[in-house]
This record gives structure tokens, sequence and C-alpha cells, in this order.
């Protein structure tokens, strides 16, 4: 069990965990997890850590279909500018390696934005906290459970 199951148990949040065999030497975490499970790559979205100018980390989720938009981000969070975060930067604030890392039970809560198109979708699938594990929830109980706030964040 992974932080962010463990987090959707406790808030008796309903999901699904789908698993696939993960390829350590393949680098797009969330197109992989699309292709290996059959999925649309709209409808699987990826967790990014994202630093603003003022200091603060933030967590961006958007679909594997899409870029992060760092200027959108940066509207959404109140900053002037974002960058991403260093890998091992983003690793130590959530707990979770790269490719692992779940909008969920992070060790460290950080303000969320979920992209305004998960808005459209009965469900989405997020990293469940490990390489090879997706979890599918509504948008609404992610937003729910994260206090995430909604904005226009992915630039295709």
């Amino acid at each position: 069990m992974t932080p962010a199951v463990k987090a959707l148990e406790a808030a008796g949040i309903p999901f699904s965990l789908a698993t696939y065999d993960h390829d350590p030497h393949t680098p797009a975490y969330g197109e992989e997890a699309a292709r290996l499970l059959g999925l649309s790559l709209d409808e699987v979205f990826k967790t990014l850590v994202a630093r603003l100018d003022d200091d603060r980390l933030v967590v961006a989720v958007v679909p594997v279909s899409a870029q992060l938009d760092l200027k959108a981000l940066a509207r959404a969070a109140g900053a002037r500018k974002a960058a991403m975060a260093e890998p091992n930067e983003a690793e130590r604030a959530t707990g979770y390696v790269l490719g692992g890392i779940s909008p969920l039970g992070q060790k460290k809560r950080l303000a969320s934005f979920l992209d305004a198109s998960a808005e459209a979708l009965a469900a989405i699938h997020v990293s469940g906290g490990r390489r090879g594990l997706e979890i599918r929830l509504a948008p609404h109980d992610l937003m729910r459970l994260t206090e995430a706030q909604l904005a226009e964040l992915a630039r295709r």
C-alpha cells in the first residue's frame, strides 16, 4: 500500500487500481501507463512539481497528452514565474520517486492545481505512488482530497 492508496481509503473515496510492468528504460512514465493500460493520453494525468518565484513548491496535474504551461501555473498560483522543480527536490517534498509521484498522500502537502480538462471527464488516472501503479478516480474526488484548484494549465 502506498500513501496515496492509504489516503483514499482513509477518506472513503471510491477508486480503482491498475498495475502494469514498468520498463526502467522508459522515461515517459505517463505515456507508458496509457499505452500498457489501453487508456487515452487525455485521461491519464501526470503529476509535476514546480517552484514558484516566491520559493513555494506547487503541484500541477495535467494530461499526459499536453505539456504544462508554466506561465499559466504561475498565474493560477498567484506568482509571476514558475519553473520545474529539481528532481531530487520534488522527490524529497512528495516522498515519491520520479515517475511515481502521486498528487495524493504526499509527505508535505503542497498547493495543487488540476488542469481544467479533467472537469469534462467522469474519471482520470493518476500515479498511485510508484511506477507501474495507476489510480482511477473522479476528478472532483481528487480535488476534494488534495484541495486542488482547477486551472487552464495544459499547452497542447
